[in-house]
């Protein structure tokens, strides 16, 4: 009876094992089903590129004849490609350390104040701007116009606060007129002068628009007559609106040039210096008896300050990777600030039971615990900054283009943008990715293990 129950209760368990194979081969063929659209389009934008990139990179510009490495070799001889190898290294080193830096103080600091989610939102608006709209803002805001440039009016309001401008940049002498250039771009006297002499000092060049507010006419200056020991002269602009003056005399209508410096020379050194008044008159006192010259220092005429040059050959990559800082240091405040919050506040509030201060707490304690999540967002940026494109070619100017190049646009310039040559392009798209993949990699490993 036991052997029959036996053979009775066989054909049951071999039935079961069949319906859950055939529930598996349902359940993995139901499950192909939903992942198939997402393979199909995995497939038709990344896998198929990327290997019709490999294959593209083997052949010539034209596409016709299979050249083999032969690419990727002048790709390493182009001193364009070279220099976009470094830039990208550049950014590579730069940008993510001062980003997770970055984040890592302001998600700190934004655990203490009291308004924290409107500061995080305010930080994070930057990521909602897209990279064109912000390329363009930061090209206008680099303009080297201090009149555009925002940056550049800041540092020349700043410059001019503590040295000041030259009064009369624009402002030269006239020719013949009793003025000749001195060391320095600055005129002088073309003969010399006593004590007791008044000189009449003529430039052009200044427009009646730009003369300083409270400028007077010259004309009561000019009939004045020196003292014994004193040296007297007048530093008027030789210009009469309509026409009508006299070149190299003080016409009625002429005016002063006022808080122009002027000095007294006498065998090569400045024994008196002083600046003009409203109607541009100024007086010597007290001078000895000898000749002397007069001077009109080229601090007078020197160009204003314009600036820096943000955009220029040496500064236009930091200039980039600075707009680049503004839009993502948002992002990085925010996955810090989330991996922070997770901190066990027990052994925070131990050490600062146990002595340490701030700094000891950030620096043995918060830091560690949070290396993990510090590192997720090193490499992410890692990534990100190897196929940066879009500021570096809308910020960066046509002739520095090449200086702020990297691989990404450099890639693109080879292909589209007057190259042609799409076997190198490709060839520098393979290079890019096989840049990106071990970074990639690295992310993925470390998503799992803190999955386990």
């Amino acid at each position: 009876m036991t052997a029959t129950a036996t053979e009775v209760a066989a054909p049951p368990a071999a039935e079961a094992a069949a319906r859950r194979r055939r529930a598996r081969r349902r359940g993995r063929t139901v499950a192909l089903l939903f992942v198939f659209p997402a393979l199909l389009l995995l497939g038709a934008l990344v896998v198929y590129p990327v290997l019709f990139s490999v294959g593209r990179s083997l052949f010539d510009a034209t596409g016709n004849r299979f050249v083999g490495g032969e690419n990727y070799t002048e790709m390493f001889r182009d001193p364009a490609t070279l220099k976009a190898v470094r830039n990208t290294a550049i950014w590579v080193v730069v940008a993510p350390a001062l980003l997770t830096g970055l984040g890592l103080i302001l998600a700190v600091l934004v655990e203490k104040v009291r308004w924290a989610t409107a500061f995080k939102l305010l930080l994070f608006m930057p990521m909602a701007v897209s990279f064109l709209a912000a390329g363009i803002i930061f090209r206008l805001a680099y303009d080297e116009d201090p009149d555009k440039g925002v940056l550049n009016a800041a540092v020349v309001g700043v410059h001019d606060a503590f040295q000041g401008s030259a009064a009369y940049p624009t402002a030269r002498a006239r020719d013949g007129q009793g003025l000749g250039e001195a060391a320095g771009g600055g005129y002088r006297t073309s003969t010399a002068v006593s004590p007791g002499d008044t000189v009449a000092l003529g430039l052009v060049g200044v427009a009646p628009k730009d003369l300083p507010e409270g400028a007077r006419p010259a004309r009561t200056a000019a009939g004045r007559e020196a003292a014994p020991g004193e040296l007297r002269g007048v530093v008027y602009l030789d210009f009469t609106r309509g026409g009508g003056g006299e070149p190299g005399r003080v016409d009625p209508e002429e005016s002063g040039l006022p808080r122009m410096t002027v000095e007294a020379v006498r065998d090569g050194r400045t024994v008196a210096s002083t600046t003009t008044a409203a109607d541009g008159s100024f007086r010597f006192a007290d001078l000895a008896d000898g000749s002397y010259t007069v001077v009109l220092p080229g601090s007078n005429f020197a160009a204003p300050y314009d600036g820096v040059s943000w955009l220029g050959p040496a500064l236009v990559t930091p200039a980039i990777i600075g707009a680049y800082l503004w839009i993502w240091t948002g992002f990085a405040m925010v996955l810090i600030g989330a991996g922070l919050s997770t901190l066990p506040r027990d052994t925070l509030e131990a050490a600062r039971m146990d002595g340490a201060n701030e700094w000891q707490v950030f620096r043995r304690i918060t830091v560690p615990l949070l290396a993990p999540v510090l590192t997720v967002v090193f490499v992410t940026l890692v990534i990100n900054v190897m196929k940066v494109f879009d500021l570096v070619y809308i910020i960066a100017p046509g002739p520095v283009q090449e200086d702020a190049t990297v691989l990404a646009t450099q890639m693109w310039l080879v292909s589209f943008g007057g190259g042609n040559n799409q076997g190198l392009g490709s060839a520098l798209g393979v290079l890019l990715l096989l840049l990106v993949i071990p970074a990639m990699v690295f992310n993925v490993r470390r998503f799992r293990g803190s999955q386990r």
